[in-house]
């Protein structure tokens, strides 16, 4: 298949981690930004086939794991009011809040739906105009134009029975975040090719000239992400903190500026509480005051929303890049993803998940 297969050929593979090894003089320590390619790491072996020194961090690029317990706690609060039906992604209703996950609300009578889309739950809102349709908007740069549009469309047609409690993040403001960490490991990023396709990839320039960091954009096959390594870490080997762009098959400089426009018209930037992390100043999204119609978290009084994480989860530091999955005593035992701590062992993106699915055991 054009543009796939190219990008798992073993023989390129095999070459790209030879020239890995050979410009890699150094210990370097890089984060790759998104879960989609941790996963991709794990399930292709990549982290096995490092060269010595070079040791990969996993970042806080899951949006289902950075969702904050409040945000959780709020929507399976909204979802047990009478009339409502609250709809998100799969991933999103196996997330654990202090009082259960959205399933479990489930069970206890909620109407809580699965979507693939917020147009599903824009349909739905058409087809019950007597029942309040709630979309739990989560993810990063790449999902927000998408549910933008389906706000936009549901003012741009009245329907006041739909809404949306809104948790969007950005990536750049939590790379500062990380880098700002007294405990900051990282020398170089990954960047999501996905989120770059479309914020493009200038927007990180200031990030590697302010902390001096190579960031390569790159996709998500085993032969992109090697590719990517190699850029960074011959970047960080000549001293030269730029931003590449390993993914121009998607990524122009700038982005997608129709889908920024969208975003932009119904949603403005906001501080934002990560789970696991904290607040993240001007790393989220809201929406704007002219949408406020559209707004559950304004919509719902479901009162006030008091987390309870549990002690035992390190999801946090995990998130950060300070541990790694195998360092939790609860990981592989008393947290799986049958019965999962945190967000990072629910998620189809989570580290947890991965190191768990991929039969990684140890730290090291």
């Amino acid at each position: 298949m054009k543009h796939l297969d190219e990008f798992r050929d073993p023989a390129l593979a095999r070459a790209l981690v030879e020239r890995l090894k050979r410009v890699t003089t150094r210990p370097w320590t890089v984060m790759e930004v998104c879960g989609g390619q941790t996963h991709s790491i794990m399930r292709h072996g990549i982290d096995q086939v490092l060269p010595e020194g070079l040791t990969l961090l996993h970042g806080p690029g899951c949006p289902v794991c950075v969702t904050p317990l409040e945000t959780i706690d709020r929507a399976v609060a909204i979802a047990m009011l009478p009339n409502v039906i609250l709809t998100s992604f799969g991933d999103m209703l196996r997330v654990p809040g202090s009082n259960g996950s959205l399933l479990e609300a489930r069970s206890r009578g909620a109407d809580v739906r699965m979507v693939y889309s917020p147009l599903e739950a824009l349909a739905l809102a058409k087809e019950n105009p007597d029942r309040e349709v709630v979309f739990l908007a989560i993810g990063f740069e790449t999902t927000a134009p998408g549910n933008a549009m389906a706000l936009k469309a549901a003012a741009d047609l009245g329907l006041a029975n739909y809404s949306q409690l809104v948790s969007h993040v950005l990536v750049p403001p939590a790379m500062a975040a990380i880098l700002d960490d007294e405990h900051v490991r990282v020398n170089a990023f990954l960047a999501a090719g996905h989120v770059c396709t479309v914020t493009g990839w200038r927007l990180y320039e200031p990030i590697a000239k302010k902390y001096g960091v190579p960031i390569v954009a790159t996709g998500f096959e085993p032969v992109d992400i090697l590719d990517g390594l190699v850029h960074a870490v011959e970047l960080l080997e000549a001293g030269t903190p730029l931003v590449a762009n390993r993914y121009a098959r998607a990524v122009q400089p700038d982005g997608n500026p129709v889908a920024q426009a969208v975003v932009d018209q119904v949603y403005e930037v906001c501080d934002r509480k990560w789970r696991g992390i904290g607040t993240i100043p001007q790393s989220g999204l809201r929406l704007r005051a002219a949408f406020a119609a559209w707004d559950a978290e304004q919509k719902f009084d479901v009162g006030a929303i008091t987390p309870q994480e549990p002690a035992e989860c390190i999801s946090g530091q995990v998130l950060q890049g300070r541990l790694k999955p195998a360092d939790c005593p609860a990981f592989g035992t008393k947290c799986t993803p049958q019965t999962p701590l945190g967000a990072t062992m629910v998620s189809s993106e989570g580290a947890c998940a991965a190191w768990y699915r991929y039969g990684r055991k140890s730290a090291t």
